[in-house]
């Protein structure tokens, strides 16, 4: 079964900032202004940045990137590519579903913890970012 990573325990506060400090510090290395968001195993939010700059609208789609990737532990970016292939069915999986690349899943111990989501640049630049703070936690378990 594809995906088929065990639920831990929600990720916290301390490790959320942590998280988030990495995604902003590679945004800002970049010159590129990002909507950062942390959250739990459910999808809740846990700890948000909106850059000086930052697209105002982007701020809920870096959560929906971020609950996407938790929910169906995956990189949003998957959705996104069946959109692409013909497969407009994953519309129907859930209503908050972002099909956009920038969410990325936080394993620890091989049992995801939460997600973290970037937008406000295209996709491919939302997930580079995203994808560094990801391996704060991601990168710590290999």
């Amino acid at each position: 079964m594809p995906f088929d990573i065990p639920y831990g325990v929600s990720i916290g506060l301390d490790r959320a900032k942590q998280v988030l400090a990495a995604a902003e510090a590679e945004a800002k290395k970049r010159n590129w202004k990002m909507n950062i968001a942390v959250v739990d195993t459910n999808g809740e939010l846990v700890h948000f940045a909106r850059m000086e700059g930052a697209q105002i609208a982007s701020g809920p789609i870096s959560i929906g990137k971020a609950r996407t990737a938790a929910r169906f532990r995956r990189e949003s970016r998957a959705f996104y590519n069946a959109y692409e292939t013909g497969h407009g069915y994953v519309a129907t999986l859930d209503p908050t579903l972002v099909a956009s690349p920038g969410g990325f899943p936080l394993v620890e111990g091989g049992k995801v913890i939460g997600a973290v989501g970037c937008s406000g640049g295209t996709g491919d630049q939302d997930a580079a970012v995203c994808k560094v703070g990801a391996d704060v936690v991601n990168s710590a378990t290999h």
